[in-house]
């Protein structure tokens, strides 16, 4: 099992397969992609040591990730490979839903378990102002195919300035008779986003204190689940959570670790550096990844410091995925 040294153990595994993404969101890419680093993403047989090394080491859960991972030609492969790979019982994958009603039932049918998806608003117009595509309603008719096809879904939306009561309310009314769990998510502090940070940051907790107002229980985590605070209510199918990473002792309950699609282990979103891992998967030793993963997590730091504006290396979140 992989443990580091403030006792939290590692079931789940962020794989981010490509940084290149296609939407040009404004807390993001608002200028769209830019390709600045080398480009010899990971291949298949690299992903599948590193993810035999993984789960012999006791990671049970796979999120592929990009930028968006859907840009890549093999993605059905990648999860078809993950699903296939002893010990790994879940896979799950993070997209922008560009080409989710497209695409899903071949992703289900390589494997794929979840499925998480971008969506910051539902309002068609606002959508595109923020990512650039008029897609809202493509990826909302994708999303209802992947339910059809018992995918389990969670949709993804950036909590910013313009979020308001009304739009809460709009969401709540979409989860009446919707089974995803939406996420709720604060704006985060990057590389290169300080002053629009400081524009749009928007905490979490107001919209948790209504919820328990609302009658709003809180969902106990799984041990593979994510930093989500989930809340359920009798009368909406539907789920919702808060992911607040400026909380108190938000990083209590880290459970995972990243690969970036150069092969570079990031033990912490806002990382200093990556960790090259490259040497391992290039001759497939997946001992040698193994001892080497244990050597590396003694470096895991017990918080991401964040709440001191400290953005490490990441400079937009389509590096790693988030």
């Amino acid at each position: 099992m992989l443990q580091d040294h403030h006792g939290r153990r590692f079931h789940y595994l962020r794989l981010s397969i490509t940084d290149v993404c296609n939407f040009k969101c404004n807390y993001c890419l608002p200028d769209g992609y830019q390709c600045d680093s080398e480009r010899e993403f990971l291949t298949l047989p690299e992903m599948q040591a590193l993810t035999k090394a993984f789960a012999g080491l006791g990671t049970s859960k796979i999120r592929i990730t990009g930028g968006e991972p859907s840009l890549r030609k093999d993605l059905a492969d990648v999860i078809a490979m993950a699903k296939n790979t002893q010990g790994i019982e879940q896979v799950a994958l993070t997209t922008n839903g560009f080409r989710l009603e497209k695409d899903i039932e071949k992703w289900r049918d390589a494997g794929l378990d979840s499925l998480n998806v971008s969506i910051d608003s539902l309002d068609s117009k606002a959508f595109a102002t923020i990512t650039g595509h008029e897609k809202l309603q493509s990826i909302l008719r994708g999303l209802d195919k992947a339910l059809a096809l018992g995918v389990a879904v969670k949709v993804n939306s950036v909590l910013m300035q313009h979020f308001t009561a009304s739009e809460l309310t709009r969401f709540q009314a979409w989860l009446k008779d919707k089974p995803v769990t939406l996420r709720f998510i604060e704006l985060m502090q990057t590389g290169d986003n300080i002053t629009f940070f400081k524009q749009q940051h928007l905490s979490g907790e107001p919209i948790k204190k209504t919820l328990i107002e609302q009658g709003w229980a809180r969902v106990i985590r799984d041990k593979a689940a994510g930093p989500a605070q989930e809340f359920q209510h009798p009368d909406y199918a539907g789920r919702i959570g808060l992911i607040m990473p400026y909380s108190k002792d938000f990083c209590s309950s880290c459970n995972r670790l990243r690969v970036s699609a150069l092969g570079k282990l990031h033990l912490c979103l806002f990382a200093e550096q990556g960790l090259d891992l490259r040497e391992y998967l290039r001759c497939n030793d997946v001992q040698g990844l193994q001892l080497q993963l244990q050597k590396l997590l003694g470096q895991k730091e017990a918080t991401h410091w964040l709440h001191e504006g400290y953005t490490g290396a990441t400079t937009h979140l389509a590096m790693l995925g988030g």
